[in-house]
């Protein structure tokens, strides 16, 4: 069969790009994964105790961007959730991001109000001039106290670089707060698919335009079996990384089923310090199932296997640039998603980014 699209990748950018091609447009689609299901990174299933896990780690839906909400909740129902964090420093468990909880139980201070918490982190926080990486963005906000209980160690072992070698980008995502909101997003729309990631996918593809075929790799697909090329991997790996390699970050889980209904207070607790996990996530926070049993995954970062991050700094972004001059001399392949543009995007970011990318293709059609 001749398909009008061949879409790689079966993660959020490829499922939106095929759900819009196939209704909007009475595209043929082949949609193709090499892993042996679709959801990407977002895939969830219920293990073998029959608890829904995120086999690649947490994924927290939320947004301030009520199109992209909208456009989401045509292929899913939803449950409100909003995230929760705790850190584990000195023996105790406290809030992420840094509020006035995190301050008085880590330095023992006795703050009651907002203005007295902003006072602490002006007589505390660094003046910097010239802010350059993730380093000096915490430093010049809650001064190095705080960096160095709460931040570094984390950054370090979840990036493996140090802080102060990370673009600013990576720690400013963080807000600061001077109140004892425990909430980890602030967004318009936090919850999470009622049934899960993979069943909202499987209903945004249920198409007879849409074809998909898993553990499959896209250069066993005969080129001349489809028109034009959507690319949602590696850009570097689309080119044969002809000019070298582009680092990621990546994950490995250990996941554990315990004899209890719940192992921790909350869905994420991050250890910023000797253990060689970077967290600990429980998913039965996230999902709102009911279990006598809950299931864990400790979470270690690794400097090879899937990608999972791309590495912002000066050089990568440097390297990045030399794949993106040989994707614009392409007339028929598109890069679109987290990976085939080389940042770290939000489920929504990378949503928003397949939508805009289907209107300019509907322009040309």
């Amino acid at each position: 069969m001749k398909y009008d699209y061949l879409i790689v990748g079966a993660g959020f950018a490829g499922c939106v790009l095929a759900e819009r091609l196939a209704t909007q447009l009475d595209k043929k689609i082949l949609l193709i994964d090499r892993r042996p299901h679709i959801g990407g990174n977002a895939y969830d299933a219920t293990n073998e105790h029959g608890i829904r896990i995120h086999h690649y780690g947490p994924h927290l839906f939320h947004t301030n961007d009520e199109g992209v909400f909208r456009y989401l909740s045509q292929f899913t129902a939803w449950h409100p959730y909003q995230h929760r964090v705790m850190a584990y420093v000195r023996g105790k468990l406290v809030p992420m991001p840094i509020n006035r909880t995190t301050v008085n139980e880590t330095l023992g201070m006795h703050f009651a109000t907002d203005d007295e918490v902003q006072s602490f982190y002006e007589q505390e926080r660094e003046r910097i001039a010239d802010i350059k990486n993730s380093e000096d963005v915490v430093v010049s906000k809650v001064g190095r106290r705080l960096y160095n209980l709460l931040y570094k160690g984390y950054t370090t072992k979840h990036w493996g670089v140090d802080p102060s070698h990370l673009a600013s980008s990576v720690c400013a995502r963080l807000p600061v707060r001077t109140n004892t909101d425990d909430r980890y997003f602030e967004d318009r729309f936090q919850m999470m698919p009622q049934h899960g990631y993979t069943s909202m996918f499987e209903k945004m593809i249920s198409h007879p335009n849409i074809s998909t075929e898993v553990s499959i790799d896209f250069k066993d697909i005969p080129s001349g079996t489809f028109d034009r090329l959507i690319f949602t991997g590696p850009i570097d790996e689309y080119f044969g990384c002809t000019h070298g390699k582009l680092p990621y970050r990546s994950l490995r889980f250990e996941f554990e089923t315990h004899q209890k209904e719940f192992y921790q207070p909350v869905a994420q607790v991050n250890y910023p310090n000797d253990f060689d996990y970077t967290r600990i996530t429980e998913f039965k926070h996230i999902t709102g199932q009911a279990h006598k049993r809950t299931t864990i995954a400790k979470e270690f970062s690794l400097d090879s296997g899937d990608p999972f991050y791309p590495i912002p700094n000066v050089e990568n972004a440097l390297l990045y640039r030399k794949y993106t001059d040989e994707a614009e001399k392409l007339t028929s392949v598109y890069f679109v998603g987290r990976l085939a543009t080389y940042r770290y995007y939000n489920m929504d970011q990378v949503t928003a980014q397949a939508l805009k990318m289907f209107e300019e293709i509907a322009k040309g059609k």
